[in-house]
């Protein structure tokens, strides 16, 4: 068995240049399907901030399409994050837009997030990250049309711990969210103080997906199995039960199996507002984002061999909209 553990983040010379040959997006029309990128009026540290959105074919104004936010990790880029999510040939096939933010970094690399108690430069400035990322939103739906009550976001390891923290922040905006590979708190060090997302302005349906052979976001809490030091992190039993009892739900989780009980669903039902609570599992494997060429290149009796997170949770947003 092929035993995956981190991400492989491609060469930034290569992210480069694939910013580089993106076309920008059109005040004016607008086709698909195409990546188009785009900078917003929202700086930090005197850079500015930008985003990639995919459009699929057959894209009209007339037509508001469904829109999903994927964020990506720490020290990766919103080019990288489309290539290892699949989510923008998924929205080809599906018809529904994707955004992808950009973190703050140097130059355009080692971009990363503020999501409270993680991580680096923009968690130490109080970077206002939430905010950057609303404002990505307004001016996609602005720029394109887009049903404000099918809005979806997706995050990955520090960007899932964003997604979290956007989740409670600006619920609102969203009809369901996707934390994966993260956690809703932790402490930065020892020496600091915990710190935990905020109550959540709403209910809201939640799918969190993690890997339980996870060295880097251990799935039992603690300290980083992976990087050491003194950063602890809240389990993943704590940030899923938190958005049990916020949503209201019943506390016992039907749970059920696929792929050789390699992938295991703990959903939890009755919730206030027809939300809900659903838990990703997914044995023997790691920080690492489960689909596109890393499920692929599995041994060919692997039960997870081509195995695409992006269809698990696309299926979950289609049955949610904002209420």
């Amino acid at each position: 068995m092929m035993h995956l553990r981190r991400v492989l983040f491609p060469l930034p010379i290569l992210i480069f240049l694939a910013f580089g040959c993106t076309a920008s997006l059109p005040k004016g029309q607008v086709t698909g399907p195409k990546t188009y990128k785009n900078r917003v009026d929202a700086q930090t540290d005197g850079f500015s901030r930008t985003y990639l959105v995919h459009v699929p074919p057959g894209y009209a104004p007339e037509t508001p399409l469904p829109l999903v936010v994927v964020i990506h990790g720490a020290f990766d880029t919103a080019e990288g994050m489309e290539r290892i999510s699949g989510f923008s040939r998924l929205a080809d096939q599906e018809g529904f837009i994707v955004l992808y933010p950009n973190g703050i970094g140097l130059l355009g690399f080692l971009q990363h997030w503020n999501a409270g108690h993680c991580c680096g430069k923009a968690a130490e400035d109080l970077v206002d990250d939430v905010g950057f990322v609303a404002a990505t939103i307004e001016d996609v739906c602005t720029r394109l049309s887009v049903d404000r009550d099918r809005i979806y976001m997706v995050g990955f390891s520090n960007g899932g711990m964003l997604a979290h923290r956007f989740a409670a922040e600006r619920g609102d905006l969203l009809a369901a969210v996707a934390p994966m590979a993260a956690s809703i708190g932790g402490k930065a060090a020892e020496d600091r103080s915990e710190w935990r997302i905020p109550e959540p302005v709403q209910p809201l349906p939640i799918i969190i997906v993690h890997g339980l052979s996870d060295d880097d976001v251990p799935y039992e809490g603690g300290i980083s199995r992976y990087r050491g030091g003194t950063r602890t992190y809240w389990s993943v039993e704590q940030s899923a039960d938190f958005w049990v009892t916020r949503n209201g739900c019943r506390s016992t989780a039907v749970t059920q199996t696929f792929r050789e009980a390699r992938v295991i669903l703990k959903t939890w039902t009755d919730c206030s507002k027809h939300t809900e609570v659903v838990l990703c599992l997914i044995r023997d494997w790691g920080h690492l984002w489960p689909g596109g060429s890393f499920t692929a290149a599995l041994d060919e009796d692997d039960p997870l061999r081509n195995y695409d997170i992006a269809e698990t949770l696309w299926g979950f947003f289609k049955s949610h909209r904002r209420r």
